[in-house]
């Protein structure tokens, strides 16, 4: 049951008042004859998770997890935190460095394709930007 707050103009009081949401808002005093209360409307108190840290994969999880939408909605959040990781470390994501690092040792020093600047095939090369 929510708590309402009602104030009273005459003696300069204040009152927390159990009240279903689908009750009358209005509260006259203990005896019923007060007719000088009027209701305070508080701002929400809400908290949004609007502040991660880029580096903590529990935050990453816990926020991802119980997340409705894509892949595709998560891959764009991990390039965010990606962007955030660089933009705090110097213009390079040091653990997206590291996952290249780790790809290239367990390949044989073959690299990771959104780390080459460069893919060629027979007949076309493609460069690569990074931003």
């Amino acid at each position: 049951m929510p708590i309402y707050t009602y104030f009273r103009e005459s003696t300069e009081e204040f009152i927390d008042v159990f009240q279903g949401m689908n009750d009358v808002h209005e509260y006259n005093g203990i005896d019923g004859n007060e007719d000088d209360w009027k209701r305070v409307y508080h701002s929400p108190q809400m908290s949004i998770d609007t502040q991660i840290d880029p580096f903590s994969q529990k935050q990453f999880n816990d926020r991802t997890r119980d997340k409705k939408g894509t892949l595709g909605h998560m891959l764009d959040y991990s390039s965010e935190m990606s962007e955030k990781r660089a933009s705090q470390a110097g213009g390079i994501d040091p653990v997206k460095q590291k996952y290249f690092e780790n790809y290239s040792k367990e390949r044989r020093g073959a690299k990771h394709q959104m780390e080459k600047q460069t893919f060629e095939g027979k007949n076309f090369k493609v460069d690569y930007k990074q931003n």
